[in-house]
């Protein structure tokens, strides 16, 4: 298995394509099978098809490409992301079943916990006309305090958790003190060319969670490079 390109997000985060199956050429014959027509090298009037196939909603297609991430992502990301294989289950809008996610777990890993710190300028307020998501900026005075005070809430817990293990708690419950939604899981991720190009589209999103969109950036990077065209047709939102 090849690894290709590491990008980094956030603070300790980061996201690796391991391993692809097909190309934008993959795509153009899936589609063409039906006339049994076969393409060896991708052709300007390849590219008009695909621009066709993503335009009308032709996604079959784009399911017979798979990519293969490794991401390493705070909670709170992980478990946004993780709906989209739920969601494929019961094939949402653009969903296809073709999807499979395999996490780290503390029941059987006891690395150093590792966490994702807001810096001071990096707090956002509540949104001024909507329940979710976030405003502006905090003044960095504010976000200091948070800052100082998530770290002193880590602190404790990461003491209480190897107290716990410390006394014979087993992994599975000891974990039970450690902060969740800031500390850093590692999972691996793989999904059909259509439904990378779903998560990218809600997530570039204006709307989305800035901390998901950095990740979803880097997929988009990742991806694009091994599928220039499809993921040119395919993801709509601004990068």
């Amino acid at each position: 298995m090849t690894s290709f390109n590491k990008i980094q997000c956030l603070d300790k985060g980061y996201v690796i394509l391991h391993d692809v199956m097909g190309s934008d050429l993959t795509v153009v014959n899936a589609a063409r099978c039906s006339y049994d027509k076969k393409s060896e090298e991708l052709t300007e009037k390849d590219k008009r098809l695909i621009k066709f196939l993503a335009k009308h909603g032709h996604t079959s297609p784009f399911r017979h490409a798979t990519l293969q991430f490794e991401v390493y992502a705070p909670l709170m990301v992980a478990r946004q992301h993780f709906k989209y294989l739920v969601g494929s289950s019961f094939q949402e809008p653009s969903g296809d079943n073709m999807m499979a996610w395999n996490e780290s777990s503390r029941r059987y890993v006891t690395e150093e916990p590792t966490f994702y710190i807001p810096q001071a300028n990096e707090w956002r307020s509540a949104p001024e006309n909507s329940k979710q998501g976030s405003g502006e900026p905090v003044s960095e005075n504010l976000g200091a305090y948070f800052t100082e005070e998530l770290l002193n809430y880590i602190e404790q817990g990461e003491e209480l958790y190897r107290q716990a293990l410390a006394s014979g708690i087993c992994a599975e419950q000891a974990r039970l003190f450690l902060p969740a939604y800031g500390m850093y899981v590692r999972y691996y991720w793989t999904a059909s060319l259509q439904s990378v190009a779903h998560f990218l589209n809600q997530r570039l999103s204006h709307d989305a969670q800035a901390e998901i969109t950095e990740y979803a950036k880097a997929i988009y990077e990742l991806a694009s490079e091994k599928f220039p065209v499809s993921i040119g047709e395919l993801v709509t939102a601004e990068v």
